[in-house]
């Protein structure tokens, strides 16, 4: 490393202790779905703080809904918006600096803490213990959308721009639909390369499955429970259909499946996340509903997995009289992400890698997804190719979650140091 990039390096480590206060005040934003707000209208105000120049980016559900990439979604509705800082490119940049564009890009919602009582702490009263930041979002992933904001922050302050723009991009609907990077997407903001602080460690990430949502509604007929051999029980006619998606899972499974997913023995997973039925213990349930996600692999569209899902349930429901009589409702909403395989070769990967190597003196992980990343609005709907590079965090999505203290400032550092290598640095 140059003189100047240790200079930006010391930067972003005299900021250490504003990048963590700016995590935790994140952390403590509740935004579950529908509740975004507070953290953005805290963004907006730390990216006002910090001068880089920002703008809200809506999401239009009714413009949206024509974008192939559009996941329907109940909860839509007009207030609802992601918060994009743009660093424009500095005008002293001197002829022939090879700059290359970049978004950095996060999401600020989060999933639900419930239940609470499995949690030893408030999630969204933030503690640090050992060197670990506790709460919900701590890792997956506000202090990656911290870390990403002082990196463009200790650029300027180093005293130092960049030769093409750099965007720090902050989303909603990450955790739900991908909504919030596609309407980024849709509003021209993209970029020659993308990095997601997302909290999988120091690694580059170089493959994700596909990820759908869908919802299976089956009726019955509520009798009293004395008579409930004349009724039709919607609760228990949904085993058999979440049996035979078991089975899909297997089978999806079992087939060919892409390098590097081939050397994995299980990596397409269904996920039953959601189950309602009944409000009477004495009465047979009149209906039922279930909420799934699965896994597909790269290389397979949305609409070939959904028509499986559609065809295992109408098979499971010729099974039973009741449900071939009454057949189940199969509903499609939220994610319907593909996947995708990236070398990490690629020009974004390689200088990533290079600035691993030289904060750690070694070459980076690589990591396989097999979940689903704001990475898909870019390589389906957009030009920037990147991968995912974060802290470390564990218990995501579970009670306790918590993130590395120390690998939130080295992933400050690692992208400080990608922007000037990537971007081009001006003094």
């Amino acid at each position: 490393m140059n003189t100047k990039e240790q200079k930006i390096l010391d930067t972003v480590t005299s900021l250490e202790d504003d990048l963590f206060d700016f995590t935790a005040r994140l952390v403590a934003q509740p935004s579950t779905v529908g509740h975004e707000k507070g953290a953005l209208r805290l963004m907006a105000d730390e990216l006002s703080r910090l001068d880089l120049p920002l703008r809200h980016v809506p999401i239009d559900y009714t413009a949206l809904s024509v974008h192939p990439g559009f996941a329907p979604v109940p909860w839509a509705e007009h207030d609802r918006w992601n918060v994009v800082a743009r660093l424009e490119p500095d005008h002293t940049a001197p002829e022939g600096l090879d700059g290359r564009s970049a978004v950095f890009n996060g999401h600020l919602d989060v999933v639900s803490p419930e239940p609470l009582d499995l949690w030893t702490r408030d999630p969204f009263r933030p503690e640090v213990e050992d060197g670990w930041m506790y709460g919900r979002g701590s890792g997956d992933m506000k202090s990656g959308v911290a870390a990403m904001t002082y990196a463009a922050h200790a650029l300027r302050k180093a005293g130092f721009g960049l030769a093409a723009p750099l965007i720090i991009e902050t989303v909603i609907e990450e955790e739900c639909s991908g909504n919030g990077a596609l309407a980024c997407r849709a509003a021209g903001v993209d970029a020659d390369a993308v990095l997601i602080p997302e909290p999988f460690g120091p690694r580059l990430l170089t493959a994700q499955v596909g990820v759908l949502w869908f919802r299976i509604v089956v009726g019955g007929r509520p009798v009293h429970v004395q008579e409930a051999d004349t009724g039709a029980n919607a609760l228990e006619k949904c085993f058999p259909l979440i049996q035979a998606l078991r089975e899909l899972e297997q089978e999806c499974n079992n087939a060919p499946l892409p390098p590097p997913y081939d050397d994995m023995d299980h990596p397409l997973h269904l996920n039953v996340g959601v189950l309602k039925s009944g409000d009477w213990p004495s009465t047979v349930p009149a209906s039922a509903e279930f909420h799934c996600r699965m896994a597909y692999p790269p290389g397979q569209g949305f609409e070939d997995i959904r028509a499986r899902v559609v065809q295992t349930v109408a098979r499971a429901a010729k099974q039973d009289p009741w449900l071939e009589a009454n057949p189940p409702e199969v509903d499609f909403y939220g994610f319907r992400s593909d996947g995708h395989i990236e070398s990490r070769q690629a020009p974004p990967l390689a200088t990533l890698n290079e600035c691993h190597r030289d904060l750690t003196g070694q070459h980076a992980q690589e990591y396989i997804s097999t979940c689903t990343t704001d990475l898909r609005a870019f390589y389906s709907h957009g030009t920037a190719r990147g991968c995912c590079y974060g802290p470390v965090a564990e218990r995501i999505h579970g009670p306790d979650e918590r993130v590395n203290l120390e690998s939130v400032l080295h992933t400050a550092r690692a992208y400080a140091l990608f922007a000037a290598r990537w971007c081009g640095l001006v003094e």
